[in-house]
């Protein structure tokens, strides 16, 4: 009998090959309740698809899903949640750097009731490790700025590794087409329309193999522009709609 998904996780991934298996891995080994497990790359001649095809003849929680949308990461976040069925979806990433033993706990916090649940690295337990000393400064300021003058109830907006209520990306929309800005927009929206935020802390490591795809320079224009709309007037209601993606094609057996 197969078990419902209480958390959909999705993992936009490019060109990660086999070092895709150790986070796949780990979630097997540390998340405790039914999931599943959406890896999202741009194309099928990504070498994480083949990984993915043989990892989820395994074990089907697992699949692949070429991202039909549009390229990069923002877009195949979308994809993912596009199919995404548990009420709950994660997001985190491919090279190993988030906690995923945190999973259970994030999903039962949004489960309570939290529109979104942040990994923070900024709070007491948290930490991160390793990376660009200039990325980290910037995402700590932006971080306690959000925090202290904007109640968005989180130290750490910007990182990507949260949880989300799926009903709550339905009613504001995702509107990021660009690097990993859904993070800070969702805590953003949720703030103005005074939805519940929790954080727990999590220790960010810096990948150990392959290198990183993000983009400071490219991103930061998409990135201050929620900085500045979580800066605006609570309002009580919503006037965004999730624009559904086409379906994509998935990669399994």
């Amino acid at each position: 009998m197969t078990v419902a998904p209480r958390v959909s996780i999705v993992i936009p991934a490019r060109n990660e090959g086999r070092g895709v298996i150790a986070v796949l891995d780990r979630i097997k080994d540390s998340v405790g309740i039914p999931f599943e497990v959406i890896v999202v790359f741009d194309r099928p001649d990504d070498s994480t698809a083949p990984v993915l095809a043989e990892y989820g003849r395994d074990d089907p929680r697992f699949r692949g899903l070429v991202n039909g949308s549009g390229a990069g990461p923002a877009m195949a976040i979308r994809s993912g949640v596009g199919v995404a069925i548990a009420d709950v979806v994660v997001v985190t990433m491919a090279d190993g750097s988030d906690d995923v033993g945190l999973v259970d706990a994030m999903t039962r916090l949004v489960e309570r009731g939290c529109a979104v649940v942040a990994a923070s690295r900024y709070v007491p337990g948290g930490a991160q490790v390793g990376g660009e000393m200039i990325k980290a400064r910037m995402s700590r300021t932006a971080g306690l700025l959000l925090y202290w003058f904007a109640r968005v109830g989180t130290h750490d907006a910007t990182n990507s590794f949260k949880a989300y209520s799926r009903a709550f990306l339905e009613e504001v929309g995702i509107e990021s087409d660009a690097g990993f800005e859904m993070g800070i927009e969702m805590v953003a929206k949720a703030r103005r329309l005074r939805r519940p935020v929790a954080e727990l802390p999590t220790i960010w490591l810096d990948r150990t193999e392959g290198q990183s795809n993000f983009k400071v320079r490219a991103w930061l224009p998409r990135y201050l522009r929620w900085f500045r709309y979580a800066f605006r007037p609570p309002t009580r209601g919503g006037s965004l709609a999730l624009r559904r993606q086409p379906a994509t094609p998935e990669v399994g057996p």
